[in-house]
C-alpha cells in the first residue's frame, strides 16, 4: 500500500499507473500517453511525492525528480482523466456542442428551438422528406394545428372554388367556400424563361387562368423548346 494521502476519486473521473524502474540518478521521466498538468500523482518506492517540492510536471509529457532517483527505484505515475466521452451530451450543461452526426430513436421534449433543425415533410402521411424552411407561394393557404402536426390545405385543393383560382374562406378565414377567384390581370415582374428545368422535363403545355398577362417594362418571358403557352385557358376573359 502507498504510503501517503491517499488520491480520492469523483464518479466521472478514472485513473491508470504507468511503473517504471529508475537507473542510476536519473531525474527526468517520460509518462508514457503523456497527462493533463495537475491532473498526476507521483509516487516513488510507494511512498507519494509532493508536486513543486519532490517533483515538477508541467509540460503534460515528462515528470523532473528534484532529487535524483537511486538505481532500482521504483517510480510511478497515477494519471487521471475525465472518462466522459468527448462530444456525448451532459445533461447538466447549459451549452453544448457536438461534432458529428446525432441520431435520436425517439423524441426530444422541451426544446424551445432548434437552431438550423429541419422538418420533416410528409404528403398524406407519406413521408416526403425534410426542409429547413418551407415558403408556400400564392394566397389561401390554411394551417391548423393537430397536436404536434399542423395541417396544411393549399388554395385550390380540397374543394375551394373547385380548385381553381384563389380559394375564398368564410368569414373564420380558414373554412374554404365553394368559390374562389380568378384575378382579371397578372404581372410578370422579373425575367422567367420556361424551359425543361421549370416547365416539365418533356413537351409540355404552359397555361394561365389569368385572362391577361402584362409583362412589366425590362421582364422578359422565354418559353423554351417543345413548349406551348396558352393565356386565358379557361376563355373568361371576354366575360
Amino acid at each position: 500500500m502507498a504510503i501517503g494521502r491517499p488520491v480520492s476519486l469523483t464518479s466521472n473521473v478514472a485513473s491508470k499507473t504507468i511503473s517504471v524502474t529508475a537507473t542510476a540518478s536519473q531525474t527526468l521521466f517520460t509518462v508514457t500517453g503523456g497527462y493533463r498538468i495537475n491532473q498526476v500523482a507521483v509516487f516513488r518506492n510507494g511512498v507519494r511525492l509532493a508536486d513543486g517540492s519532490d517533483y515538477t510536471a508541467r509540460d503534460g509529457a515528462t515528470v523532473t525528480l528534484l532529487s535524483a532517483a537511486s538505481a532500482g527505484d521504483t517510480l510511478e505515475f497515477q494519471v487521471f482523466d475525465d472518462f466522459r466521452v468527448a462530444d456525448a451530451i451532459q445533461t447538466a450543461a447549459s451549452e453544448q456542442t457536438i461534432n458529428g452526426n446525432l441520431t435520436v430513436t425517439g423524441s426530444i421534449t422541451g426544446v424551445t428551438s432548434v437552431t438550423g433543425a429541419a422538418i420533416g415533410i410528409s404528403s398524406a402521411g407519406t413521408v416526403v422528406g425534410a426542409a429547413k424552411t418551407l415558403n408556400f407561394i400564392g394566397t389561401g393557404n390554411t394551417f391548423a394545428m393537430d397536436g404536434d402536426t399542423v395541417n396544411i390545405s393549399i388554395a385550390g385543393g380540397g374543394g375551394g372554388g373547385g380548385g381553381l383560382g384563389t380559394a375564398i374562406t368564410y368569414e373564420d378565414e380558414t373554412t374554404a367556400s365553394p368559390f374562389s377567384y380568378i384575378d382579371r390581370y397578372s404581372h410578370v415582374t422579373e425575367n422567367l424563361l420556361l424551359d425543361t428545368t421549370k416547365a416539365g422535363e418533356s413537351e409540355s403545355i404552359i397555361v394561365s387562368v389569368s385572362p391577361n398577362i402584362e409583362v412589366v417594362t425590362g421582364a422578359a418571358v422565354t418559353v423554351g423548346a417543345g413548349k406551348t403557352m396558352i393565356i386565358d385557358v379557361l376563355q373568361i376573359g371576354d366575360l
